[in-house]
Protein backbone atom coordinates (compact mmCIF):
# COMPACT_ATOMS: atom_id res chain seq x y z
CA UNK A 1 0.00 0.00 0.00
CA UNK A 2 1.38 3.34 -1.00
CA UNK A 3 -0.74 5.82 1.04
CA UNK A 4 -3.55 5.86 3.75
CA UNK A 5 -5.86 9.07 3.69
CA UNK A 6 -6.97 9.50 7.68
CA UNK A 7 -9.83 11.66 7.80
CA UNK A 8 -11.99 12.69 10.95
CA UNK A 9 -15.40 13.16 11.05
CA UNK A 10 -17.86 14.82 13.21
CA UNK A 11 -21.33 14.97 11.82
CA UNK A 12 -20.39 16.31 8.03
CA UNK A 13 -21.43 13.27 6.02
CA UNK A 14 -22.15 15.86 2.86
CA UNK A 15 -18.11 17.60 3.49
CA UNK A 16 -17.07 13.77 4.00
CA UNK A 17 -18.83 12.35 0.36
CA UNK A 18 -17.23 15.69 -1.37
CA UNK A 19 -13.53 14.97 -0.02
CA UNK A 20 -13.66 11.51 -0.85
CA UNK A 21 -15.42 11.88 -4.19
CA UNK A 22 -12.60 13.79 -5.02
CA UNK A 23 -9.77 11.49 -3.73
CA UNK A 24 -11.29 8.95 -5.16
CA UNK A 25 -11.14 11.37 -8.89
CA UNK A 26 -7.70 12.35 -8.72
CA UNK A 27 -5.82 10.36 -7.06
CA UNK A 28 -5.45 7.35 -9.60
CA UNK A 29 -1.73 6.41 -10.15
CA UNK A 30 -1.17 5.31 -6.13
CA UNK A 31 -2.04 2.11 -4.05
CA UNK A 32 -4.25 4.13 -1.42
CA UNK A 33 -7.28 3.21 1.19
CA UNK A 34 -9.17 5.53 3.10
CA UNK A 35 -9.41 5.61 6.90
CA UNK A 36 -12.53 7.35 8.51
CA UNK A 37 -12.61 7.92 12.44
CA UNK A 38 -15.76 9.40 13.55
CA UNK A 39 -15.90 10.89 16.26
CA UNK A 40 -18.95 9.77 17.76
CA UNK A 41 -21.55 11.67 15.60
CA UNK A 42 -24.44 9.86 16.17
CA UNK A 43 -26.11 10.28 12.94
CA UNK A 44 -26.40 8.64 9.51
CA UNK A 45 -22.77 9.76 8.60
CA UNK A 46 -21.53 5.34 8.57
CA UNK A 47 -24.12 4.55 6.72
CA UNK A 48 -24.20 7.36 4.07
CA UNK A 49 -20.66 7.47 3.55
CA UNK A 50 -20.54 3.55 3.03
CA UNK A 51 -23.50 3.09 0.80
CA UNK A 52 -21.67 5.26 -1.28
CA UNK A 53 -17.62 4.38 -0.58
CA UNK A 54 -18.04 0.36 0.86
CA UNK A 55 -14.14 0.50 0.39
CA UNK A 56 -13.77 3.08 2.85
CA UNK A 57 -12.82 1.88 6.52
CA UNK A 58 -14.79 3.15 9.00
CA UNK A 59 -13.56 3.52 12.97
CA UNK A 60 -16.12 4.30 15.17
CA UNK A 61 -14.81 6.41 18.50
CA UNK A 62 -17.08 6.07 21.40
CA UNK A 63 -16.55 9.45 22.35
CA UNK A 64 -16.05 12.72 21.05
CA UNK A 65 -12.13 12.39 21.27
CA UNK A 66 -10.80 15.15 19.50
CA UNK A 67 -8.02 15.63 16.28
CA UNK A 68 -5.28 13.54 17.89
CA UNK A 69 -6.95 11.39 19.38
CA UNK A 70 -9.17 10.44 16.57
CA UNK A 71 -5.97 10.44 14.07
CA UNK A 72 -3.54 8.49 16.18
CA UNK A 73 -6.74 5.71 16.04
CA UNK A 74 -6.06 5.72 12.06
CA UNK A 75 -2.35 5.64 12.27
CA UNK A 76 -2.51 2.78 14.38
CA UNK A 77 -4.06 0.69 11.46
CA UNK A 78 -2.88 2.14 8.48
CA UNK A 79 -0.98 0.45 5.73
CA UNK A 80 0.35 3.23 3.68
CA UNK A 81 3.92 3.85 3.63
CA UNK A 82 2.68 7.62 3.26
CA UNK A 83 0.34 9.02 5.70
CA UNK A 84 -1.49 11.71 4.86
CA UNK A 85 -3.65 13.52 7.74
CA UNK A 86 -6.73 15.18 5.60
CA UNK A 87 -9.42 17.45 6.87
CA UNK A 88 -12.99 16.28 5.76
CA UNK A 89 -13.74 19.72 4.53
CA UNK A 90 -10.84 20.00 1.38
CA UNK A 91 -11.48 19.10 -1.74
CA UNK A 92 -8.55 17.24 -4.22
CA UNK A 93 -7.58 19.30 -6.77
CA UNK A 94 -5.31 18.37 -9.82
CA UNK A 95 -3.76 15.07 -8.50
CA UNK A 96 -2.58 17.14 -5.77
CA UNK A 97 -1.88 13.97 -3.36
CA UNK A 98 -0.04 12.25 -6.21
CA UNK A 99 2.00 15.23 -6.80
CA UNK A 100 2.81 15.52 -3.50
CA UNK A 101 4.13 12.02 -3.08
CA UNK A 102 6.42 12.59 -5.78
CA UNK A 103 7.51 15.77 -4.41
CA UNK A 104 8.42 14.29 -0.90
CA UNK A 105 9.92 11.29 -2.80
CA UNK A 106 12.45 13.35 -5.15
CA UNK A 107 13.49 15.87 -1.65
CA UNK A 108 14.58 13.18 0.48
CA UNK A 109 15.57 15.73 3.35
CA UNK A 110 12.12 16.40 3.94
CA UNK A 111 9.68 14.10 6.64
CA UNK A 112 6.82 16.02 5.79
CA UNK A 113 4.86 18.68 4.15
CA UNK A 114 2.18 20.39 3.26
CA UNK A 115 0.07 22.22 0.01
CA UNK A 116 -0.76 25.42 -1.34
CA UNK A 117 -4.32 25.79 0.61
CA UNK A 118 -7.25 27.51 -1.25
CA UNK A 119 -9.95 29.15 -0.45
CA UNK A 120 -13.72 27.80 -2.10
CA UNK A 121 -12.88 31.50 -4.82
CA UNK A 122 -9.45 30.11 -5.62
CA UNK A 123 -7.57 33.02 -3.12
CA UNK A 124 -4.68 31.81 -1.23
CA UNK A 125 -4.64 30.46 2.65
CA UNK A 126 -2.79 30.00 5.04
CA UNK A 127 -0.74 26.54 4.78
CA UNK A 128 2.03 26.92 7.43
CA UNK A 129 4.26 29.10 9.57
CA UNK A 130 7.26 29.26 11.05
CA UNK A 131 7.97 29.52 14.81
CA UNK A 132 9.01 32.53 16.82
CA UNK A 133 10.73 32.39 19.96
CA UNK A 134 8.65 31.51 22.82
CA UNK A 135 5.43 31.15 20.19
CA UNK A 136 4.77 34.86 20.78
CA UNK A 137 3.95 36.09 17.39
CA UNK A 138 2.07 32.69 16.89
CA UNK A 139 -0.28 32.71 19.59
CA UNK A 140 -0.31 36.21 20.31
CA UNK A 141 -0.98 38.51 17.09
CA UNK A 142 -4.81 37.59 17.43
CA UNK A 143 -4.97 39.96 20.45
CA UNK A 144 -7.43 42.84 19.96
CA UNK A 145 -4.98 45.58 21.19
CA UNK A 146 -1.55 44.47 22.70
CA UNK A 147 -1.76 41.64 19.37
CA UNK A 148 -1.10 44.76 17.11
CA UNK A 149 2.10 45.42 19.18
CA UNK A 150 3.43 42.18 19.64
CA UNK A 151 3.54 42.04 15.92
CA UNK A 152 5.14 45.86 15.91
CA UNK A 153 8.14 44.71 18.15
CA UNK A 154 8.48 41.40 16.50
CA UNK A 155 9.13 42.81 13.04
CA UNK A 156 11.29 45.85 14.54
CA UNK A 157 13.27 42.81 16.25
CA UNK A 158 13.60 41.28 12.77
CA UNK A 159 11.31 38.34 13.30
CA UNK A 160 10.36 37.24 10.00
CA UNK A 161 6.04 37.33 9.13
CA UNK A 162 4.79 33.37 10.85
CA UNK A 163 2.43 32.79 8.56
CA UNK A 164 2.78 31.30 4.97
CA UNK A 165 0.35 32.30 2.69
CA UNK A 166 1.11 32.42 -0.65
CA UNK A 167 4.01 29.72 -1.55
CA UNK A 168 6.45 30.00 -3.87
CA UNK A 169 7.78 27.13 -5.86
CA UNK A 170 8.64 25.86 -2.22
CA UNK A 171 9.44 27.15 1.29
CA UNK A 172 10.73 25.62 4.54
CA UNK A 173 8.42 25.94 7.49
CA UNK A 174 8.47 24.99 11.31
CA UNK A 175 5.04 23.54 10.92
CA UNK A 176 1.97 22.73 8.51
CA UNK A 177 -1.82 23.12 8.21
CA UNK A 178 -3.50 19.48 9.65
CA UNK A 179 -5.59 20.25 6.97
CA UNK A 180 -3.47 18.53 4.59
CA UNK A 181 -0.15 16.85 6.25
CA UNK A 182 1.63 14.44 4.70
CA UNK A 183 4.14 12.31 6.30
CA UNK A 184 6.25 8.77 5.85
CA UNK A 185 5.73 5.73 8.40
CA UNK A 186 9.24 5.64 9.06
CA UNK A 187 8.97 9.62 10.10
CA UNK A 188 6.19 8.75 12.28
CA UNK A 189 8.00 5.68 13.97
CA UNK A 190 10.66 7.64 14.71
CA UNK A 191 8.88 10.73 16.21
CA UNK A 192 5.86 9.13 17.85
CA UNK A 193 2.20 9.53 17.06
CA UNK A 194 0.33 13.08 17.69
CA UNK A 195 0.00 14.20 21.23
CA UNK A 196 -3.34 12.73 22.95
CA UNK A 197 -3.46 15.39 25.69
CA UNK A 198 -4.37 18.16 22.96
CA UNK A 199 -8.65 17.96 21.81
CA UNK A 200 -8.34 20.11 18.82
CA UNK A 201 -6.28 22.61 18.31
CA UNK A 202 -2.21 23.19 18.51
CA UNK A 203 -1.97 19.49 18.18
CA UNK A 204 -0.23 19.61 14.64
CA UNK A 205 2.36 21.95 15.73
CA UNK A 206 3.40 20.25 18.51
CA UNK A 207 4.00 17.32 16.19
CA UNK A 208 5.82 19.26 13.80
CA UNK A 209 8.47 20.05 16.19
CA UNK A 210 9.09 16.37 16.36
CA UNK A 211 8.90 14.75 13.34
CA UNK A 212 11.48 17.64 12.10
CA UNK A 213 13.88 15.78 13.97
CA UNK A 214 14.11 13.42 11.08
CA UNK A 215 14.62 15.94 8.53
CA UNK A 216 12.93 19.52 7.13
CA UNK A 217 9.31 20.56 7.07
CA UNK A 218 8.13 22.24 3.92
CA UNK A 219 5.18 23.84 1.55
CA UNK A 220 4.75 22.75 -2.14
CA UNK A 221 3.37 25.31 -4.35
CA UNK A 222 2.27 23.04 -7.10
CA UNK A 223 -0.41 21.19 -5.26
CA UNK A 224 -3.27 22.80 -4.58
CA UNK A 225 -6.56 21.91 -2.58
CA UNK A 226 -9.38 23.39 -1.37
CA UNK A 227 -9.92 24.10 2.06
CA UNK A 228 -13.19 25.60 3.34
CA UNK A 229 -12.14 25.80 6.99
CA UNK A 230 -13.44 24.68 10.32
CA UNK A 231 -16.95 22.15 8.87
CA UNK A 232 -16.46 19.97 11.62
CA UNK A 233 -15.28 22.25 14.64
CA UNK A 234 -18.55 24.68 13.66
CA UNK A 235 -20.59 21.95 14.09
CA UNK A 236 -19.35 20.99 17.40
CA UNK A 237 -19.06 24.70 18.82
CA UNK A 238 -22.33 25.77 16.79
CA UNK A 239 -20.96 28.75 15.07
CA UNK A 240 -21.53 30.29 12.24
CA UNK A 241 -18.48 30.45 9.20
CA UNK A 242 -18.26 34.26 9.59
CA UNK A 243 -17.06 33.98 13.35
CA UNK A 244 -14.83 31.26 11.99
CA UNK A 245 -11.78 33.47 12.34
CA UNK A 246 -8.80 34.19 14.88
CA UNK A 247 -11.51 35.35 17.51
CA UNK A 248 -10.88 34.49 20.70
CA UNK A 249 -14.08 35.70 22.80
CA UNK A 250 -16.26 32.46 21.41
CA UNK A 251 -16.19 29.22 22.98
CA UNK A 252 -14.64 27.72 20.29
CA UNK A 253 -11.75 30.46 21.12
CA UNK A 254 -11.41 28.98 24.49
CA UNK A 255 -10.16 26.10 23.57
CA UNK A 256 -8.11 27.88 20.81
CA UNK A 257 -6.00 29.56 23.86
CA UNK A 258 -5.95 26.34 25.91
CA UNK A 259 -4.47 24.66 23.10
CA UNK A 260 -1.85 27.28 22.74
CA UNK A 261 -0.72 27.47 25.75
CA UNK A 262 -0.17 23.64 26.24
CA UNK A 263 1.59 23.30 22.57
CA UNK A 264 3.92 26.35 24.24
CA UNK A 265 4.48 24.53 27.25
CA UNK A 266 5.40 21.25 25.27
CA UNK A 267 7.73 23.31 22.96
CA UNK A 268 9.06 25.92 24.89
CA UNK A 269 9.04 24.97 28.76
CA UNK A 270 7.59 26.62 31.56
CA UNK A 271 9.29 29.99 31.29
CA UNK A 272 8.17 30.81 27.84
CA UNK A 273 4.05 29.42 28.97
CA UNK A 274 4.10 31.92 31.67
CA UNK A 275 5.13 34.76 29.29
CA UNK A 276 2.63 34.03 27.35
CA UNK A 277 -0.36 33.15 30.03
CA UNK A 278 1.18 36.95 31.56
CA UNK A 279 0.57 38.33 28.16
CA UNK A 280 -2.88 37.08 27.83
CA UNK A 281 -4.53 38.41 31.73
CA UNK A 282 -2.46 42.06 30.46
CA UNK A 283 -4.68 42.11 27.49
CA UNK A 284 -7.81 42.34 29.42
CA UNK A 285 -7.19 46.07 30.94
CA UNK A 286 -5.75 46.85 27.12
CA UNK A 287 -8.73 45.40 25.63
CA UNK A 288 -11.14 47.44 28.39
CA UNK A 289 -9.06 50.67 27.53
CA UNK A 290 -8.68 50.55 24.43
CA UNK A 291 -12.06 49.77 23.54
CA UNK A 292 -13.03 52.59 26.18
CA UNK A 293 -10.67 55.28 24.06
CA UNK A 294 -12.36 53.85 20.70
CA UNK A 295 -15.71 54.58 22.15
CA UNK A 296 -15.28 58.03 23.29
CA UNK A 297 -12.70 58.92 20.70
CA UNK A 298 -12.08 56.74 17.68
CA UNK A 299 -14.09 58.28 14.86
CA UNK A 300 -13.55 54.70 13.00
CA UNK A 301 -15.87 51.80 12.22
CA UNK A 302 -15.98 49.69 15.24
CA UNK A 303 -14.18 46.24 14.86
CA UNK A 304 -14.67 45.38 18.85
CA UNK A 305 -17.56 45.55 21.11
CA UNK A 306 -18.21 45.19 25.06
CA UNK A 307 -20.07 41.74 24.15
CA UNK A 308 -16.31 40.84 23.18
CA UNK A 309 -14.56 42.06 25.69
CA UNK A 310 -16.23 40.09 28.80
CA UNK A 311 -16.36 36.98 26.77
CA UNK A 312 -12.58 37.27 26.07
CA UNK A 313 -12.60 38.04 29.69
CA UNK A 314 -14.11 34.99 30.57
CA UNK A 315 -12.39 32.77 28.52
CA UNK A 316 -9.41 33.91 30.29
CA UNK A 317 -10.51 33.44 33.48
CA UNK A 318 -11.21 29.81 32.21
CA UNK A 319 -7.73 29.20 31.62
CA UNK A 320 -6.46 29.64 35.26
CA UNK A 321 -8.01 26.51 36.47
CA UNK A 322 -5.53 24.45 34.31
CA UNK A 323 -2.30 26.43 34.63
CA UNK A 324 -1.26 24.50 37.82
CA UNK A 325 -1.63 20.86 35.41
CA UNK A 326 -0.34 22.68 32.63
CA UNK A 327 2.79 23.92 34.24
CA UNK A 328 3.57 20.35 35.89
CA UNK A 329 2.89 18.44 33.40
CA UNK A 330 0.29 16.55 34.12
CA UNK A 331 -1.09 14.12 32.34
CA UNK A 332 -4.44 15.54 31.21
CA UNK A 333 -6.97 16.02 28.13
CA UNK A 334 -7.42 19.30 27.76
CA UNK A 335 -10.95 19.57 26.16
CA UNK A 336 -12.99 22.25 27.27
CA UNK A 337 -17.04 21.60 26.96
Amino acid sequence: MDLSVILVNYKGPALLLDCIESIYRETTHVSFEIIVVDNFSEDESERIVLQKFPGVVWVAMTYNSGFARANNAGIKIANGNFILLLNSDTIILENAIEKTILLLEEHREISACGVQLLNIDGSSQISGATNVKGGLNNTLIPLPYLGSLVRYIGYKAGAKKPSIEKIEEMVYVDWVIGAFLLTKRNVIDKAGLLDEEFFMYSEEMEWCSRLQRSGKLCLFEGPKVIHLQGGSSNEFYNIMEKENSKGIWNRKGRQIILSNLLRIKKQFGNGWFLINLFLYIIEIPVFFFGLLFDKIFANKKEHYSWKSFFSYSANIMAQLKYTATIFRSKPFFYKIL
